[in-house]
């Protein structure tokens, strides 16, 4: 396992050793013991959740305000641009955005610790994506940022025209009139 640290330093980019031959390929996708020992991390998963979602579709900015999740992401079909936003006031950091391109092919995965605003694009025709959470969903401590908020002018690549958004990323707030953590 390969792990590099983002322009975010806590998020961290995640490469699996794989192991492919004529007959397909094998990867762990998750040791809790190669995780902390490649991270320095100590985390305990308490949940797992699998989307699935059709070209130019873009899920997010997503994030709790308490029970804040960590996530570790990854795509299992299709491909898509991941994006986490830095939350925390006190973070040198604050405001500012990562971007990487996840996908069934890359089997690269990124972890986001809690006090990110997470999103993504479906660039291939469909897309599966799974991820592992720190903390249970909680709808009402929900908050979600716009995905074209001017101040954190995102660069969601290969996006022409309007994105497919459900109705609560269409409301999406204002970076600066956002919640964020201290």
């Amino acid at each position: 396992m390969k792990i590099t640290p983002c322009a975010i330093a806590d998020v961290l980019l995640i490469e699996p050793k794989v192991f492919g031959d004529d007959r397909g390929f094998f990867f762990e996708s998750y040791n809790q013991r190669t995780f902390r020992e490649a991270s320095g991390l100590r985390l305990d998963f308490v949940q797992d959740n699998h989307s699935r979602s059709a070209r130019k579709v873009l899920r997010g900015l997503h994030y709790q305000i308490r029970q804040a999740q960590g996530k570790l992401v990854r795509v299992v079909a299709g491909e898509v641009f991941d994006v986490a936003v830095d939350l925390r006031r006190s973070s040198p950091t604050f405001g500012q955005w990562v971007g990487e391109f996840l996908s069934a092919d890359n089997k690269r995965q990124l972890w986001l610790p809690p006090g990110m605003a997470h999103g993504f694009v479906v660039l291939s025709e469909t897309a599966e994506f799974l991820y592992k959470t720190t903390d249970y969903y909680a709808p009402e401590h929900e908050r979600c940022i716009a995905w074209n908020d001017p101040t954190l002018a995102i660069k969601w690549p290969a996006l022409q025209g309007e994105p497919v958004l459900s109705g609560k990323d269409a409301r999406g707030q204002l970076f600066l009139q956002a919640e964020v953590f201290e």
